[in-house]
């Protein structure tokens, strides 16, 4: 009975599981993919390999040597026939060092001795020296001032000069910090020559070639394919031709216009919109053409003011009056002047005369006026120890309006006709 019992359940059991299975079925298809899941953490780092063979040597990297300062004579070698008319300029003579206690020597001019009282061994660096004046360093890079200073060289443009002025009588101590100007590749950083009364130090004195062409090396060294450029306009010469404050006005002092004013003078006249290369060759400067007895520009001025130049009221007959006399008084001092006489050591650029106006300066004497007064126009000449007659204000001012304006053209008289029939 039990062996029987077992049987019927085991057969139940079979019966059971066959069901089950036939239920089931065939799989059915994959589901989607299911979201991606952290990353786990990183696994223990493996020993460090042995080193591997070297690969190929790269292609070699760019290398780059700014250009330095090799000097005018350098540029000589290429350029000798421009470096000739140059250093007979003022440009180059800005800063001179004494060398081996004698006096430096200058174009067109002679500084033959020191400050009273000092050698030239007491003397490390001549300012100036070309033509107007001459300052100087001693031997700490100081300027040296006091009653006897500087000195101002003999002028026979208007009798003055050859003597020793006064010069900051007020400090005893003056740092030179002129470089920026008066120097080739100045920077402020350091004491040149390690004389601690120079501000900043330069690779060369004076204002060589390099001052305005850029540092030479690279082009000595490659003439062709490195070429020097400069900018000719007005501004690049204001740089130093202007005493660097804004244009507020023409600054005077003494009475006549200062003499780092070039620029901010020419700023006032229509005269702007020239560079200062059309009518000043900088290579030859001013002095030296005068010495040859040469133009001392590039330009006339009848080349623009052509209706002007062919009538004026009264000195076309005069020998030896030009239109600079009247227009480019010598109205700005450098080193020179005589205020009773109308008349500096320098040319003026405002060039407009005003006919109406007598005074050049503003109360306090400060400050010029930004036209040419008659004073100046006309005074240098027309006062009792000049060489014209003394005019009155009432004769110039009636004198100097419609000076340029030719009188009423004259009518012809009629031709008499031509009788064609005449024998």
């Amino acid at each position: 009975m039990q062996r029987k019992q077992w049987f019927l359940m085991m057969l139940f059991i079979t019966a059971v599981v066959t069901f089950v299975a036939a239920c089931a079925g065939e799989p059915g298809a994959e589901g989607p993919l299911g979201p991606i899941g952290p990353q786990g953490p990183p696994g223990p780092q493996g020993a460090q390999g042995e080193q591997g063979v070297p690969g190929p040597a790269g292609l070699d990297g760019l290398s780059y040597t700014p250009p330095t300062f090799i000097g005018s004579e350098a540029c000589a070698e290429c350029h000798e026939d421009i470096y000739d008319v140059f250093m007979l300029s003022g440009h180059p003579h800005q800063v001179t060092a004494v060398a081996n206690g004698e006096a430096p020597q200058f174009p067109f001019s002679e500084v033959s001795d020191p400050p009273p009282g000092y050698t030239w061994d007491d003397i490390s660096y001549v300012i100036g020296g070309y033509n107007w004046k001459a300052r100087f360093l001693d031997q700490n890079g100081n300027l040296i001032t006091g009653e006897q200073a500087q000195y101002n060289l003999d002028n026979d443009e208007i009798d003055q000069g050859d003597e020793w002025v006064a010069y900051h009588t007020e400090d005893e101590t003056l740092a030179y910090d002129c470089g920026t100007c008066h120097t080739t590749g100045y920077s402020p950083i350091g004491n040149q020559d390690g004389l601690d009364g120079i501000v900043g130090s330069w690779a060369f004195g004076g204002v060589q070639c390099e001052e305005c062409h850029g540092a030479g090396s690279q082009h000595a060294e490659s003439p062709i394919t490195v070429r020097l450029t400069i900018n000719r306009d007005g501004e690049s010469c204001d740089t130093c031709h202007t005493p660097g404050a804004p244009l507020e006005g023409v600054i005077a002092e003494n009475g006549f216009i200062s003499h780092h004013e070039s620029y901010d003078d020419l700023y006032q006249s229509q005269h702007l919109m020239l560079d200062c290369v059309v009518c000043h060759d900088p290579h030859t400067g001013v002095v030296q053409l005068r010495e040859a007895d040469l133009a001392t520009v590039q330009t006339s001025c009848e080349d623009c003011h052509f209706a002007q130049t062919q009538y004026e009221a009264g000195h076309n007959e005069i020998g030896g009056v030009d239109c600079i006399d009247c227009h480019m008084p010598r109205l700005v001092q450098n080193a020179v002047g005589d205020a009773e006489m109308y008349t500096a050591d320098l040319r003026t650029h405002v060039m407009a005369i005003n006919p109406t106006q007598l005074e050049q300066f503003n109360e306090d004497g400060t400050l010029a006026t930004t036209r040419i007064s008659l004073n100046f126009a006309c005074r240098s000449c027309h006062n009792p120890d000049g060489r014209a007659p003394e005019v009155s204000d009432e004769a110039l001012l009636a004198l100097a309006v419609g000076y340029h304006t030719p009188p009423a053209a004259v009518e012809a008289p009629a031709e008499a006709p031509v009788d064609s029939e005449a024998p």
